[in-house]
């Protein structure tokens, strides 16, 4: 017997669910089960391609749905021959009790009120564990269905959380990524109403020999001082930031219902930067939403300049049913995916920049577990010409840049 296949479609908060799942199941070689994204029209596309690909190799397994797209769209998973069981994102934390009831098992997850304390955490090359803390989302962005699959925002006890990374860091864990649906809008749920900013604050001092701490999507908006000052000054939160900006057209914005303006993006990045020049910028944008004309895109594409991101995530707008946005007017296919391709080079471009002139200077990496790759404060892939100690945290001089890797010059010492 072996553990069950798992594949996992989507965000890291999937990564994280789909871990503890396997860890629930035990040796179960049976069972493939499918962590769904619904986050667009073509993540619910890919995960019926996973379906059918997972059939056609091991027709003789069962396969598991479960994940946004199968709480949002039940039905859909729950009429395809090759799925044994569907499950709702309440009901995939008890996944094994599930395995032998119902075929269509999806509760209402808009009443879940509290999220399960039981940290569930993922492994990222044995190295890096993302820990969700929050999960869920209040907000009503128009292009959006997530909330429809999460549920209300709900948020992890502090207490709890500071548990689970004392046990991660005991294992050797050296980063914990802290995660979650809308993971700024941590707190308000919970007895005293803490903050994202004070749970950091709490995790660098119950558990002082934790290295790394890093920070999934932030939402600009819910950055408040406390949060502010660790992200510039505090030297183990790692000096990546990624924003969920979505545009950089102001209408766009309003339409989108997000709650920054451009303006409010440009003047965080640049508050970031002065106070610590080292911190990347990463950030999620959409090409072509509804109603974006040439000037509003080229809004967008400015953006990556202004904010000089180096971490991009472009998303080609695709219409959900049951969004506001689905019942705007559409821009023509083509053309989204011609914005998306240019804020991808854009990215790109800055990238490459920003990875160049990391050549000459000394960064300290988190070895992955082939010992030839790991992940520099600031994100940065770096390669070794020579295996490293997995798990170790070295110090490295930059040679030279290959393949959007940096290069470190022979032999770093931990």
């Amino acid at each position: 017997m072996s553990e069950p296949e798992i594949i996992t479609l989507g965000c890291r908060l999937n990564i994280a669910e789909s871990e503890a799942m396997r860890q629930q199941l035990g040796e179960q070689d049976d069972l493939i089960v499918v962590n769904s994204c619904a986050v667009t029209g073509e993540a619910v596309r890919h995960t019926r391609q996973a379906i059918r690909r997972a059939h056609r190799r091991r027709p003789e397994a069962r396969i598991v749905v479960t994940g946004c797209a199968a709480q949002i769209e039940p039905e859909t998973f729950a009429a395809m021959p090759e799925v044994s069981l569907v499950l709702g994102n309440g009901e995939k934390a008890d996944i094994a009790r599930h395995l032998l009831g119902d075929r269509l098992c999806v509760g209402d997850v808009m009443t879940v009120r509290q999220q399960a304390p039981q940290l569930l955490s993922a492994f990222a090359e044995r190295v890096r564990a993302f820990v969700p803390v929050q999960n869920g989302c209040d907000h009503r962005c128009t292009f959006c269905i997530i909330p429809y699959g999460r549920g209300a925002s709900r948020s992890v006890p502090a207490g709890a959380v500071v548990d689970q990374v004392k046990r991660l860091v005991d294992e050797g864990v050296q980063e914990i990524v802290l995660t979650g649906v809308d993971v700024t809008s941590y707190g308000p749920d919970l007895p005293g109403s803490p903050t994202l900013g004070l749970l950091a604050e709490r995790l660098l001092r119950h558990v002082p020999a934790l290295p790394r701490l890093r920070l999934s999507s932030l939402d600009g908006v819910e950055i408040d001082e406390r949060l502010f000052d660790l992200l510039v000054s505090e030297p183990r939160m790692m000096p990546h930031v990624h924003l969920s900006l979505q545009a950089g057209d102001d209408l766009i914005l309003k339409r989108m219902k997000r709650r920054h303006s451009r303006a409010d993006a440009v003047k965080l990045v640049a508050r970031l930067q002065a106070r610590r020049p080292e911190i990347a910028i990463g950030a999620d944008i959409i090409a072509g939403f509804p109603t974006e004309d040439d000037a509003a895109f080229a809004h967008s594409l400015a953006l990556v300049h202004e904010c000089r991101i180096v971490h991009g995530h472009i998303f080609p707008y695709s219409p959900r049913e049951g969004t506001p946005a689905a019942r705007m007017p559409q821009v023509d296919g083509t053309i989204v995916r011609e914005r998306a391709a240019l804020l991808r080079e854009a990215c790109a471009m800055q990238r490459t920049g920003w990875l160049r002139a990391l050549v000459g200077s000394e960064q300290h990496v988190l070895v992955e577990t082939s010992g030839l790759t790991g992940h520099a404060e600031n994100f940065a892939p770096v390669r070794f010409p020579a295996p490293q100690p997995a798990g170790h945290i070295v110090t490295a001089r930059i040679a030279g840049l290959e393949d959007n890797a940096l290069i470190a010059h022979g032999q770093p010492h931990v």
